[in-house]
């Protein structure tokens, strides 16, 4: 999630934190940085800076090779990694046959989340010296505290153990950092995302200049999941329930389901009524092969990454003008007959075999080939960039970290699976796409996810938290007690005090 304005000012930003932020080593600073860090920051157009650079690195979901939701999503059992071949991208397949350990675990999972909260540090360290109006410095300081809890959410649900680092530290001091307990991150993470809320309007006064900004239901919706995965469901639902309102209807924060699943995925409908969390793209950053994922391209890569490759259209089809693309996070199987009669399917999964069987359209089949491909994410040519830079690296679909059909399943899930209010958000959520009442559980409530939220990055970390993950990954090579949790990047542990995770 990025401001619109971001790819004005990420070239701008991006030398002063090659410098004075992180490298792609753990939390190496160069020195030569910090002169020009110590002078920043007197203003509020430097402090705004600072800001969107600390919201950066939220792209890592979706920008990039090594983006979280393309690996997540091989991970599961609802998706292998695909591409050209079991040499393309190491990382991604090792993760979808548990294979990973800490020489194939991509550095990037750690390291880039790390300079997100390396930023936030020295932003909210520089901050209180700032000259500037005292509400605005009190909501950028809440959105900093905020993203830097984005950040070690994703580190400590995924690595576990980790360093807990909130301040800037200087090139010596990371050779002796520890590792403390989740828990103690947990707490802080906590404590962010508390003081935040109290900073963060309900609202953005104006979507045309704060697009992809958080606001206090972001934050409460993010504050709700973090409890949620450490098992505290009655905070969690509290949380959830000023979120959500009134299942169906509009909440006091202004958000609402769609009538229209398949609309979620249009790729102008930015900033709609569901989204919670939205990750900003742009298909005017000229990014290029030489700085792909560098954290300087802001395109969409899951577009490219999923579509078939291949794709070809015999003259006077009528089947869609997608763009042919890289054929990662093939659907499996499993999902396709989870999926198959829903009304959802059509908008998320894409089945090669029957357009080729209609003579509509035809692909070139690679690496762990189904014929079905995730929908959510692909592009039309009619979407290709047609400014600098590689069109295959410039795709401008946003993507939904948060929305809030999945706040409505956990809150349901936060409840216990039971009642009146946990059955109405179920409802809702079935209701949208025409499916009648069920009653709710737990089960209904995580098939219900499974179906609602497919290739959004979520399914893994569903199986993990309910302990369902050794059961339904088994045939993928899944080890129970080791592979809960990724390897920490070997380049991280040399000459310093970290400790690798265990089994690994």
């Amino acid at each position: 999630m990025k401001f619109k304005n971001i790819k004005y000012l990420g070239i701008a930003v991006g030398l002063l934190f090659t410098a004075a932020a992180c490298s792609e080593e753990f939390l190496y600073v160069d020195p030569k940085g910090l002169d020009l860090v110590e002078n920043y920051y007197k203003n509020e157009d430097q402090a705004y800076s600072g800001l969107i650079a600390v919201y950066d690195i939220i792209g890592k979901q979706s920008k990039g090779f090594e983006n979280m939701i393309c690996m997540l999503n091989a991970g599961s059992d609802d998706f292998f990694a695909g591409g050209g071949n079991v040499g393309d991208g190491a990382g991604i397949h090792a993760f979808d046959n548990y294979t990973l350990d800490q020489i194939n675990m991509p550095e990037s999972f750690w390291s880039d989340f790390y300079q997100g909260i390396s930023r936030a540090n020295i932003l909210l360290e520089k901050l209180p010296e700032t000259k500037m109006d005292a509400d605005k410095k009190a909501r950028f300081v809440a959105e900093t505290k905020a993203l830097r809890a984005y950040y070690y959410f994703e580190l400590v649900r995924t690595f576990k153990n980790i360093p807990l680092i909130l301040q800037p530290i200087s090139p010596s001091q990371t050779y002796n950092t520890l590792q403390v307990s989740p828990d103690a991150v947990y707490a802080q993470i906590e404590k962010d995302l508390m003081e935040a809320k109290a900073d963060l309007p309900n609202k953005l006064l104006d979507v045309k200049t704060e697009a992809g900004r958080l606001t206090k239901g972001s934050v409460q919706a993010l504050l709700g999941k973090v409890y949620l995965y450490e098992k505290k469901n009655s905070l969690a639902a509290t949380e959830f329930a000023e979120v959500n309102g009134t299942p169906g209807s509009t909440s006091v924060y202004g958000y609402k389901l769609l009538d229209n699943f398949a609309d979620l995925w249009v790729i102008n409908n930015k900033f709609n009524s569901e989204a919670i969390i939205e990750i900003l793209h742009t298909d005017k950053s000229n990014a290029d092969w030489g700085f792909w994922g560098s954290g300087a391209d802001e395109g969409n890569s899951i577009n490219i990454m999923v579509g078939p490759r291949g794709y070809t259209r015999p003259t006077g089809s009528t089947a869609p003008e997608y763009v042919s693309g890289w054929s990662f996070n093939t659907v499996t199987p499993a999902l396709y007959a989870v999926l198959k009669g829903d009304p959802r399917f059509d908008a998320t999964i894409l089945d090669m075999k029957a357009m080729k069987a209609s003579g509509k359209a035809d692909w070139a089949p690679h690496y762990q080939d189904t014929g079905y491909f995730l929908k959510k994410f692909m592009p039309l040519n009619s979407d290709t960039s047609t400014g600098a830079g590689a069109t295959a690296l410039n795709y401008k679909q946003d993507v939904y970290a948060i929305r809030l059909a999945d706040t409505y399943l956990m809150e349901a899930e936060a409840l216990g699976g039971t009642g009146s209010r946990a059955q109405a958000l179920l409802d809702a959520v079935r209701a949208r796409v025409g499916l009648a009442s069920v009653p709710v559980s737990i089960d209904a409530i995580m098939l219900e996810r499974r179906k609602e939220l497919a290739g959004e990055g979520h399914r893994w970390f569903d199986l993990v938290r309910t302990g369902k993950a050794a059961a339904a990954l088994a045939d993928k090579g899944f080890v129970a007690g080791k592979n809960e949790i990724w390897p920490i990047p070997y380049s991280n542990l040399p000459n310093t005090k970290i400790v690798q995770n265990p089994n690994y």
